[in-house]
């Protein structure tokens, strides 16, 4: 069984967390145009992730291998180091940041099969495709949405 922690974010997690973002973009969505430089991506997580959204980490071995954040009622981030795919971490990440919300919703590209197949299984339900003009890739992506039910109390 693989041990990992988690726990919420500090800002001194900042260049951990915009560095594993990158890792798993470029090495799971190799089909992204990579848009932004490094200190490009740690700005981003600077000025507008860490000021406004709740992070949640998962931890082993001494590094990080996979963060969620949310604001709201989105889910704006959920990454695993893909060496740690398969082993629990995104649906520990996910039931964190699930916890106290009602409702939350998430955009994920039409092309990332697995994360499609692992939110489906976890409760959320398609609610629009678009043709991608409205993000910055210019990619296809799907919106879903998970609600609260009892079926959820007895699962987590």
């Amino acid at each position: 069984m693989s041990l990992f922690a988690l726990r919420r974010a500090a800002l001194s997690d900042m260049p951990a967390v915009a560095a594993l973002n990158r890792h798993v973009r470029s090495t799971c969505l190799p089909y992204l145009p990579d848009l932004h430089t490094p200190e490009e991506d740690l700005a981003f997580f600077r000025d507008h992730v860490f000021p406004t959204s709740e992070v949640w980490l998962a931890h082993a071995e001494e590094r990080l291998i996979g963060f969620a954040g949310a604001r709201l009622d989105w889910l704006d981030h959920l990454y695993v180091d893909p060496a740690w795919h398969g082993r629990g971490v995104g649906q520990a990440l996910l039931s964190a940041v699930l916890k106290d919300r009602a409702e939350l919703n998430l955009w994920t590209f039409q092309d990332n099969a697995q994360a499609r197949r692992f939110y489906e299984r976890q409760g959320f339900r398609l609610v629009a495709t678009t043709d991608g003009s409205g993000n910055e890739e210019q990619m296809p992506d799907a919106h879903y949405r998970w609600v609260r039910d009892q079926s959820f109390e007895r699962r987590h």
